[in-house]
């Protein structure tokens, strides 16, 4: 089964938010995690490496198989 690899990054936020940048999306775990190397050099993405991610998606398949909820914060 194919895979792409999904290069990302989670800056938690105050109030528990979340700031995700999708960076880019590879087609092996050795090129994505090249680019983390690079990423991980520029500003911002260099304070908080701890939040640059690479996950497998196997292609053709479900990968949110249950539903959701929606929670609104008011500020």
């Amino acid at each position: 089964m194919k895979s792409v690899f999904i290069l990302h990054h989670v800056h938690e936020m105050i109030e528990k938010s979340e700031d995700v940048k999708l960076i880019s999306v590879y087609s092996s775990q050795k090129k994505a995690g090249n680019e983390v190397k690079r990423i991980s050099e520029k500003p911002g993405f260099q304070d908080t490496p701890e939040g640059i991610h690479v996950n497998e998606y196997k292609l053709d398949i479900d990968h949110w198989t249950e539903g959701y909820a929606t929670t609104v914060f008011h500020l």
